[in-house]
């Protein structure tokens, strides 16, 4: 499994799914973005679908992120200014994804997994591992709900590579 969390540490990974050390391979971030032109977070995915050979990468949003909330206040400003700042720029997207979402942060954050699910699904590195090995790749959305201390899976999960291989995995 590979987890592309909020840096926020509210939502620790190992604990809200209870899982044992070395079990989830994670990368985190402010409000959970994906941008694959950042070498970061992009070798992160390529080491986990290529080496180490994840299944399910799963994108995790939650209730009252500070970077969706800052994205969603920009984003309802009525004459804003370029990008400036590296959390500016970071937050960008989202920002740019709220201009055409609903003003309210759960709407948004889900809006937000939504994008980065979709986003990871078509790169083209979890496309050709899945072609060349004939394995699937599910890339997941789900928000952990802070305030019940509860994962929701947000029933907008991909498959990247064939059906019929399902059986085999």
């Amino acid at each position: 499994v590979l987890w592309i969390g909020c840096a926020d540490s509210r939502v620790p990974e190992a604990v809200v799914t209870a899982s044992m050390p070395g079990v989830i391979f994670v990368h985190r971030n402010i409000a959970n973005q994906f941008d694959p032109t950042d070498d970061n977070g992009f070798s992160v995915l390529s080491y986990a679908v290529e080496t180490v050979g994840v299944q399910h990468i799963i994108v995790v949003g939650h209730t009252r992120c500070g970077g969706v909330a800052a994205a969603m206040s920009t984003a309802q400003d009525p004459s804003p200014s370029p990008p400036s700042s590296a959390l500016e720029r970071w937050l960008e997207p989202l920002v740019e994804l709220a201009r055409d979402t609903e003003h309210n942060l759960d709407v948004l954050t889900r809006a937000n997994v939504r994008a980065q699910v979709e986003k990871i699904a078509r790169l083209d590195v979890v496309q050709r591992v899945c072609e060349a090995s004939g394995r699937m790749v599910r890339v997941h959305g789900w928000m952990y709900v802070i305030e019940e201390g509860r994962l929701r899976d947000l029933d907008m999960s991909v498959v990247v590579g064939k059906e019929e291989n399902v059986a085999a995995q």
